[in-house]
Parts: structure tokens; sequence; C-alpha cells
């Protein structure tokens, strides 16, 4: 995967009309009063924007929000973000009333250098998700014949659709800073670390994280596993887990993976004891046992107090530290000790640390440790299958340096 691509710095868009992907898909509210709960996805795409409009460069902005699969669902319009963006932007935002249609071309036609035009949800067009050559040439004929498009939405970048890579058929296409900044982040941690470089993987499944642990095998230093997916682990070398989570057909994968990390010379940390439950729920009792101890009837929810020590340890003098996945069931306070413990540690060490989305990045943030974090990921998807070294449609279709 190259990750060396041409930014919006790299060109001329003054005067110039562009296509923007951002990422606006967010949190609404559920009583349908059109109230944004978290606006987060938006101010991060600010600097993009005012880059584009200090530059003299007519924006017309797109993103899509939920899943209207191709149907106009009016809870789904990005009415409500042309409001919050008007504000944070302290300018009005002009907002088409459908896509590529008469409205969208008019309100584009007309578009200024320093003015901002922001397209419905992309998604009620069934084109946009089938990447549908003649939907992603009606976006970029918006921005006409000199147009050029950005892409700023990472956690879109990993699905091939008309908006993240079918418009680069037919605009010159570069990153915003958001997009820049992952790939020099993530794509820089993975070519060429500051040594050593620890990762951090959690959660609940092995098949989900296998192409990442399988990737990470080549690069990494230390690789440390927690969070459900450890049981896996334990079952596979012998160990009783109980009514733990458990792959079944994944138990040959993890130990192959255990074979090759002796193999290579890579650390691979797993837990030696975990905290179980007689049942899943926030109250249920609990107690510490050693791993693959666990009694009948009862199962794994968090590592234990002695892992908390080793994992902490093992980021206490790593140059680099990704971390993907939570160590516990998080969600209940009682079992996320774990998860806390090595946010914190993250937080204390010297180390680059980089959070890949999804899970991982709601705990760092929850628990006020995300200024103390080098790079939270903005796309939980995206950032995995970077992680795994995957070829990403909405990056590969960017312009190289």
């Amino acid at each position: 995967m190259d990750y060396n691509k041409k930014s919006v710095e790299d060109i001329n868009v003054s005067g110039k009309k562009v296509l923007l992907r951002c990422d606006f898909n967010v949190p609404m509210a559920k009583d349908g009063s059109g109230v944004i709960t978290d606006d987060k996805r938006i101010r991060a795409a600010l600097p993009t924007i005012q880059y584009l409009l200090e530059k003299g460069a007519a924006v017309i902005a797109c993103s899509h929000m939920g899943k209207p699969k191709g149907e106009w669902k009016p809870e789904l319009s990005m009415a409500p973000v042309a409001a919050r963006l008007s504000e944070l932007l302290g300018k009005e935002v002009i907002l088409a009333k459908d896509i590529v249609g008469d409205d969208a071309k008019a309100k584009a036609a007309a578009l200024k250098p320093g003015e901002l035009l922001l397209l419905e949800n992309l998604r009620y067009d069934k084109g946009e998700t089938k990447n549908d050559p003649e939907f992603a040439k009606a976006l970029a004929d918006l921005a006409g014949a000199d147009g050029v498009y950005v892409s700023d939405a990472f956690g879109t970048v990993h699905r091939a659709h008309a908006s993240t890579a079918g418009v680069a058929a037919y605009l010159p296409a570069v990153s915003g800073y958001l997009i820049q900044k992952e790939l020099d982040v993530i794509g820089g941690a993975l070519a060429a670390p500051k040594r050593p470089l620890v990762a951090i993987l959690g959660g609940s499944k092995v098949s989900s994280k296998i192409g990442v642990i399988n990737n990470l095998l080549e690069i990494a230093d230390t690789i440390i596993i927690g969070g459900g997916m450890a049981y896996t682990f334990s079952a596979a070398q012998g160990g009783s887990i109980g009514n733990s989570l458990l792959e079944e057909d994944w138990k040959g994968y993890a130990l192959e993976m255990i074979e090759k990390a002796k193999a290579k010379g890579v650390k691979l940390l797993l837990p030696v004891d975990t905290v179980i439950a007689d049942n899943f729920a926030p109250d249920a009792a609990s107690d510490v046992v050693e791993s693959g101890k666990i009694p009948d009837g009862w199962q794994g929810l968090d590592i234990g107090p002695k892992t908390v020590e080793l994992y902490c340890d093992a980021v206490k003098d790593a140059g680099t530290v990704i971390w993907n996945g939570p160590m516990g069931v998080f969600e209940f306070e009682k079992f996320a000790v774990g998860t806390k413990a090595v946010a914190e540690a993250l937080s204390k060490t010297d180390a680059i640390t980089i959070i890949g989305g999804g899970d991982s990045a709601a705990a760092v943030q929850q628990l006020g440790y995300a200024d103390k974090m080098t790079h939270i990921s903005t796309g939980g998807g995206a950032s995995l299958e970077f992680m795994e070294g995957k070829v990403l449609p909405g990056i590969a279709c960017l312009q190289d340096k």
C-alpha cells in the first residue's frame, strides 16, 4: 500500500470547484427532533473546509448519514448538519434539496469561490453504495471540467462507493487533512515505526483481528492479546474457559499465530489471569482465576490484575503503540478495569500512541485521555483494514506524490 499521496496543499484549488467527501455521519437524537448529539465529525472536517475556502475554492461538500438504502428518509437529511456547519464556520452553508438533481446542479453552477454547498445524503441514491459509474460521473460533473475531488472521510475509504472511489475516475483526486494525518501516522507506523513497536489487540473475536495479527507479526516487536478473543487462544492451548466467548473454528489459527510469533521472535503476550463472572451482567458475582482455569458455569469478562501489570509494563518503554479493541466488557463498569488501566498506561508513555478507532477510541475519550494520545483514528473498520495491509479503494484512487 502506497501511503505517499497528494493532499490539498499539493494542488492549486484557487477559483476551482472542489467536490469534498466528508464524514458527517453524526449521531442524532432518537426522538426525531433533528438534534445532533455529537458534532465531533463536523468539527474534524473544519481544517480542510477552511483551507479550501481561504484558497478561493467553491466547495461542494457531500456525505452519507445512516443507512437509508436508496430511500428518502427525512430523519436522515443533511439539514441539521448544514445548520451546525454554518454555526461553526460563521457563514452560510447552502443546502441542496437533492444530490445530483436539478436543485444541486443549479446551486453548484451558481457557486462562487469562498462559498460552500452541502448536498443531500448520498445514500438517498442507490448508486452511491453500488459505486454506479453514472452516479459517480453526475457527482463529478457538479465540479465542472476543471474541478477537483478531495477525499477526507477516512471512515469510508475501505469501501468502494461512488463518492469514495468512483468519482476519482473523472476528477483529479487528493486527500484532505484528516486522511493525510491517517496516512502519515498509521502509514508511518507500519512502514517505519519508532521501535519497539507494541500492538495491543482486544475485542471479542479472533476472526475479525486475524488479518491484523498476521500483518503485525511481520513488523511488531510485541503483540498483546486481550478481550474476548483471548479465550479462543486459551482454549486452543488446552485451557478450560467455562462459558467464555469461544470461536471453535479459529482455534487452529490461534495456535498458528503463537507458533509464527515464536518463529519470528515476536513477543506474543496472552493473559495470565482473568476476571470471571457467573453471568453476563453488570452486577454479576465475580472472581479472579488463572488463565485456562475457568470453572464451568463462569465466563471471563476482563483481564486480571497480574495481566494488567504485565501489559502496562510492556508499553512503558515502547517507541510506538497501536491499540485496537478493549480488554474486557468495557460497557460494564465492573469489567472495564483492564481497558482503563491500558488507556492510563498509554497516557503516561512517551511512545507514539495510535488508537485504531471504534471502541478503543470511545474508551480513551470517555476516560479523558484523548489529548494524551498522538493519534485517534477517525475510522474503525478502515483503520483495521489499513493495519491489515489491505488496499483501501478510497486511498488507492488518490494521486501519488
